[in-house]
């Protein structure tokens, strides 16, 4: 069941971020972030009054709103980074975010095999590689990559804080509701600061209306994404469960590749290669 529900989550996560990429193009990192978070946060508000969830609240709750402050910061930090760029640096370095909720399944006594072992090393390394690392060229920017470091620092906390929030699935409905509540409020607030500061909020013809049912989805699938991963941690290691969510660059890159017809470089494709591989040893620990 972990590996199962792991795998869902960087299938979820990584064509969340493929959406989120396109709709980029044309409307503000940040709008999108805030709008397609609005949505999910309706949604969710629809099902915890219909399952009763509000009787699950309690202190596990507050592992949701940290969490919901963690991801907005993390995200922001990712896109100003990739801003900075270069982007073939920047995102292998942000797969580092795999190490918060390892390193919390480790201090809490997890203790993988060894075949376990060699399929996280295996698969965090085809992570990286599959981001497409700049090997050469363009000089990095040491803010770029401390700006990349906390949001790796960021996402990883998300991961760990998210497992903790609750202990049954109501409770789940409830704090991922409170996670969006509050990611919808400090991204809010960063998108009011940016406006005020000069930034577009909006394209110049004004809402994409037709990028709706996208940003709906990319809302969504991200919520998706964390309520595998929460059922997917509670139900087996941490250690195992972070990894094969990690795969979600994976699932990005292959996207690209069958929607877009971009051409994957042979690290990428090695990297790719090597995730599966290190997939397959997870499983067969």
């Amino acid at each position: 069941m972990t590996a199962l529900f792991a795998l869902a989550t960087s299938l979820l996560w990584g064509l969340a971020d493929f959406g989120g990429g396109l709709l980029t193009r044309r409307t503000p990192a940040l709008t999108v972030v805030v709008v397609s978070q609005t949505i999910a946060t309706a949604v969710l508000g629809v099902i915890v009054v219909a399952t009763g969830a509000w009787s699950e609240a309690g202190p596990r709750l507050w592992f949701a709103v940290a969490a919901g402050l963690a991801g907005p910061v993390a995200m922001i930090c990712f896109y100003k980074a990739l801003a900075l760029g270069p982007m073939g640096v920047v995102s292998p370095l942000a797969t580092l975010s795999v190490a918060v909720p390892v390193g919390v399944g480790l201090f809490l006594g997890e203790r993988p095999g060894l075949v376990q072992v060699a399929g996280i090393a295996v698969a965090v390394a085809g992570v990286a590689l599959a981001g497409g690392p700049q090997l050469r060229g363009a000089p990095v920017q040491r803010r770029a990559i401390v700006l990349t470091l906390i949001s790796a620092l960021g996402f990883g906390a998300v991961f760990a804080l998210i497992a903790e929030a609750s202990t049954t699935v109501t409770g789940l409905f409830l704090a991922l509701f409170v996670q969006r509540v509050t990611n919808v409020a400090v991204g809010g607030a960063a998108l009011y600061v940016s406006v005020k500061r000069g930034a577009e909020a909006l394209p110049s013809g004004g809402f994409p209306w037709a990028s709706l049912p996208t940003l709906a989805f990319v809302g969504l699938a991200d919520v998706a994404a964390n309520g595998t991963y929460s059922i997917a941690a509670q139900h087996g290691p941490v250690t195992v469960a972070a990894v094969l969510a990690s795969l979600y660059p994976v699932v990005t890159a292959l996207a690209a590749r069958g929607f877009l017809s971009e051409r994957l470089r042979a690290i990428q494709a090695a990297g790719a290669g090597l995730a599966l591989m290190g997939t397959v040893l997870l499983a067969a620990g």
